[in-house]
């Protein structure tokens, strides 16, 4: 096993253990070393959000009953639904995403939760039990694992300043000083790094806006591929983290879909692959997608219509996913194609070529890179329930390796064209497009609810819970009503903008 010395989560180092292996035992030992007074449980709610249990160690007994048993928490004010008589709930902690708090002064440990109900039965409206559930239905009838890899954009909003401006639309890759909060994104991905977060790699956006009080710099955190319940737990504690130093320096972190009409919105793109027994299942003889994969990219155009109730959740959402702005509007895949919905990046089949070429004098070291592919899926953004969407995409996902004829469907959706251009619009009328709204999105998600009730993963009540909410809105022709409002616009905006 390799050694976790130089692992970024502090309790992993001291360990020297890998997080997945952490016991009781361990966190007990590493609480006592280091002198912790605080323990603090966060779990998500229905909201999608972590919430919060905060406890002063007074003695070892303590913290072993804390850890061995739980808390009660009140169900009704975290999921809706719940009959206020009988709310009550266990939190259980899981010791392998144990990581040290970034923000308290005192030593603290913060550990993610699990929600049980009085029986002992993980609670099965709770968002992570959905996904849980969808991954081993999905490793059950394909043999596969499913994992993912979030790219988290945001905003950083801060007073103008007119020092090295970045032009608008202007800002990807760029960097300090004109990318003035590289700063925070570096704070932001050690903590991130530190509470048990794989990091790919963080840099600036294309989105740059100036107002005449407020500059906004758009800024990316992507991760590495890890299992899909990894994947949303990672996601949800560093939106959590960047919201908490966006605090620290006196400036808003936002995640909302839009900020400013014109300007890039931000998105949520997750890369998804596919693995069997340790290896990556997305590649065939030649480099070529393999069937797996053309059966996840079926599975994901089938329903996208109805993801859309999962990972684009407000009205601003939709003021996002419209034409020329690398956004998604039409179900379609394709290579390296941003104006698709599903995206296949450039893979890593030639790595070692490319790196003796740029580095003559080290042409005789080994340099092995195994091949990979990803799958992305680009249109949720900052609003989604991440441990539902990605539930979602895997009952997608599940639901291509069903159908009969899914090699043949994902071929009549691939388009090797910018169907932006003026010149490829008849490609417009051959894809299915989006829903432009939050009730067109609860119309597909009533449609298509079986895909994600299937084998019980999803509670009837939680897709009823969904599509109310979605409805609530009633934002349907919010895009032609709002035309030409700039200050209506600006209100809807400020509405969503912790979404």
């Amino acid at each position: 096993m390799p050694s976790a010395k130089i692992h970024a989560n502090k309790i992993a180092a001291f360990l020297d253990k890998q997080p997945k292996d952490f016991t009781k035992k361990d966190i007990i030992r590493y609480v006592k070393a280091k002198g912790v007074k605080l323990v603090n449980f966060r779990y998500a709610a229905g909201d999608g959000r972590l919430k919060t249990l905060n406890f002063a160690i007074n003695d070892e007994k303590y913290l072993d009953r804390i850890l061995s048993a739980g808390e009660r928490a009140d169900g009704s004010s975290l999921f809706k639904g719940i009959d206020a008589a009988s709310s009550d709930l266990y939190v259980v902690p899981r010791y392998s995403t144990a990581f040290v708090n970034p923000f308290f002064e005192q030593p603290s440990v913060d550990i993610l939760c699990s929600f049980y109900t009085p029986d002992g039965s993980p609670f099965s409206s709770a968002p992570d039990t959905i996904l849980r559930k969808a991954c081993a239905l999905f490793r059950k009838e394909t043999g596969l694992e499913f994992r993912a890899l979030g790219e988290l954009e945001y905003y950083v909003i801060a007073p103008k300043n007119p020092l090295y401006p970045t032009g608008a639309q202007r800002g990807y890759h760029e960097s300090w000083p004109f990318s003035k909060w590289e700063g925070l994104r570096r704070d932001a991905m050690a903590a991130i790094a530190e509470s048990g977060g794989n990091i790919k790699y963080g840099h600036s956006e294309v989105g740059f806006i100036r107002t005449e009080d407020a500059e906004m710099s758009q800024q990316e955190i992507e991760f590495l591929p890890v299992e899909a319940c990894a994947a949303a737990d990672q996601l949800s504690v560093a939106r959590w983290i960047l919201s908490g130093i966006g605090l620290k320096h006196g400036v808003t972190v936002s995640f909302a879909p839009k900020i400013s009409i014109g300007h890039a919105g931000s998105g949520m793109h997750f890369h998804t692959c596919l693995y069997r027994g340790g290896r990556s299942a997305m590649s065939g003889s030649g480099h070529e997608l393999s069937a797996e994969a053309r059966k996840l990219i079926a599975g994901f155009l089938s329903s996208a219509r109805s993801l859309t109730a999962f990972g684009n959740t407000v009205p601003t959402s939709y003021l996002r996913l419209v034409p020329h702005q690398e956004a998604p509007i039409n179900v379609c895949w394709g290579y390296r194609n941003r104006s698709a919905l599903v995206r296949i990046p450039l893979g890593w089949s030639n790595a070692a070529g490319m790196i003796k070429d740029a580095n003559p004098s080290s042409a005789r070291e080994a340099h092995s890179v195994e091949p990979s592919q990803t799958v992305e899926f680009r249109s949720a953004d900052g609003s989604a329930n991440v441990h539902l969407f990605l539930a979602g995409l895997v009952m997608a996902a599940l639901d291509g390796f069903r159908m009969k004829d899914a090699l043949k469907f994902a071929e009549n959706h691939f388009v090797d064209k910018n169907i932006f251009h003026k010149e490829n619009s008849a490609l417009k009328e051959k894809f299915p497009s989006l829903p432009a709204s939050c009730v067109e999105s609860a119309e597909a998600l009533e449609k298509e609810r079986a895909v994600y009730e299937r084998g019980g993963v999803f509670p009837a009540g939680v897709i009823d819970a969904a599509a109310r909410k979605l409805c609530a809105y009633d934002d349907r022709s919010l895009s032609e009503r709002l035309y030409g409002k700039e200050e209506e616009i600006k209100k809807l905006v400020e509405e969503h903008l912790y979404c």
